[in-house]
């Protein structure tokens, strides 16, 4: 997701990067997902139903934002970069919410063999319904990470970072001039 090619890095910079790279999009999807849970919460504390797994929704973040570092080492929609960053952004929230959705199966598969299920079974147990529904959540949630991620990559990071992250950023010039 960020790095620019050709520069030569070691292998404790790397490790930082990419644990900063897994912070930032483990808190961005916590946010979303805590605010899943918190709204879940509301309803169906309507209905008098207890509800309260903030904990699953802080481990999905983590492990999704990890998903997403392993769909990125694969190099998971590069080839479409080059595209305008709308198509980009949209592209890589479908391909990287495949993924999640085919690590979600893979979840529930080694779940229901740990409880004593064979893998044909535990396929059949699989609630489609429920896996699509949280695919269609987290592809919406994809969508402004991979324009934010889009956009700092065409940007660079030298120029996006300090622009959304410190005060006084300034415009860079020949993005604010007029033709």
């Amino acid at each position: 997701m960020s790095g620019e090619p050709g520069q030569k890095t070691s292998f404790k910079q790397k490790a930082v990067q990419e644990l900063e790279e897994m912070a930032g999009i483990t808190l961005y999807l916590a946010f979303f997902f805590c605010a899943l849970v918190t709204y879940s919460l509301l309803l169906l504390g309507k209905f008098h139903v207890s509800y309260f797994s903030y904990g699953s929704a802080l481990i999905n973040a983590l492990v999704i934002a990890k998903v997403i570092l392993i769909g990125d080492a694969m190099h998971l929609g590069k080839k479409h970069e080059s595209k305008p960053l709308f198509f980009s952004t949209v592209y890589k929230s479908f391909l990287f919410g495949l993924l999640v959705f085919a690590f979600h199966i893979v979840e529930e598969v080694i779940k229901r063999v740990v409880h004593g299920q064979q893998i044909v079974g535990a396929f059949h147990e699989i609630r489609l319904d429920s896996l699509l529904a949280r695919s269609v959540v987290i592809f919406c949630t994809f969508i402004p990470l991979f324009a934010f991620l889009e956009l700092r990559r065409v940007l660079g990071e030298d120029y996006f970072d300090p622009l959304f992250f410190r005060t006084g950023a300034a415009a860079k010039p020949e993005l604010s001039s007029k033709p």
